[in-house]
């Protein structure tokens, strides 16, 4: 995968209509991308659907990007992540709860088979750094970020899911997200 630098280049030269940018911004983040979409909607055929509206809606709002908001790569996902949710909410009514014993926080996807052996171990150092930071936080906020990232519930999925009020899901979910950025970013 490449870099925060070179991905937001490739976003902005494809804003810029630049089709060569925009296969190479897609050759870059499609595998991890797709991972995310279908570990949130659990079919192939629904991931392959989304990550094609993924592209077409990057194609056609690359410019809003602003790097001074974020990284390249979290805008990239919060796209893919709204279109799931989306979806889901189109196609399935309930979503599929993960058994109680399940450890969702180390079910990540396995992109390493698509991408070059330095790429790979770059992604693998980044999800094992990841864990080790979902580690660090306290139980019920870090099964609300796994539930809500990993696999696409909503707040209020997550409060009648976790018997919690509404309020104090949003709070385990922001404070969850702050800890991991503070992590993340250490």
């Amino acid at each position: 995968m490449a870099d925060a630098e070179q991905l937001a280049r490739l976003l902005s030269a494809t804003a810029n209509q630049d089709q060569i940018a925009f296969h190479r911004l897609y050759d870059a983040t499609s595998a991890h991308l797709f991972g995310l979409l279908l570990r949130i909607l659990r079919r192939r055929d629904w991931a392959e659907e989304a990550l094609q509206d993924c592209f077409l809606k990057i194609w056609q709002k690359a410019d809003t990007y602003s790097p001074d908001k974020g990284a390249p790569l979290t805008w990239l996902m919060t796209i893919a992540r709204y279109r799931a949710l989306d979806l889901l909410r189109m196609k399935r009514p309930e979503v599929e709860l993960p058994e109680d014993g399940e450890d969702a926080s180390m079910r990540f996807a396995d992109d390493s088979s698509t991408m070059d052996p330095e790429a790979g171990a770059v992604a693998h150092e980044g999800m094992g750094r990841l864990a080790e930071c979902m580690k660090a936080l306290q139980a019920e906020q870090r099964r609300s970020v796994l539930l809500a990232y990993y696999e696409g519930y909503t707040h209020q999925e997550l409060a009648r899911h976790l018997q919690a009020p509404l309020g104090t899901v949003k709070s385990w979910v922001r404070r969850g997200l702050q800890r991991l950025r503070e992590c993340l970013g250490e």
